[in-house]
């Protein structure tokens, strides 16, 4: 009896999360033939990539919420801001006195900036 020797193999993954599909697939060729170590590793591979993309877009979702209410934030912390300064230094909280700190930096309204573009911040093992 001859030993069947795997040459080629295609692994697939897709996933479904909040009305989103991502799939990956990948095919693996070799001459000498494939290991089943080899075949599953790529599957682990597919899987990775696959939950990437939902890390991603679970990310790009966020910022999108966080850009739209990000105009509204941003003037309730001026207005914040404004409220504080009008009292008397005495009369500020240790909290308020840091909201005026990060209100006086020059780039305050980076903290309401939320660009996002499925940035590769993380290869998840790959």
């Amino acid at each position: 009896m001859t030993k069947t020797i795997i040459k080629t193999a295609a692994v697939k993954v897709m996933l479904s999360y909040d009305y989103s599909h991502f799939e990956a697939s990948m095919s693996l060729e070799n001459e000498s033939g494939l290991t089943m170590q080899e075949i599953d590793d790529a599957r682990k591979k597919c899987q990775r990539l696959a939950d990437k993309a939902v890390g991603q877009y679970k990310k790009a979702k966020k910022m999108a919420e966080n850009r739209s209410n990000g105009e509204y934030r941003m003037r309730n912390f001026e207005d914040e801001c404004k409220r504080i300064q009008a009292k008397n230094e005495q009369d500020r909280t240790v909290e308020e006195i840091a909201i005026l700190k990060q209100y006086e930096d020059e780039n305050w309204q980076a903290q309401f900036d939320y660009d996002y573009d499925y940035d590769d911040d993380d290869d998840y093992g790959l």
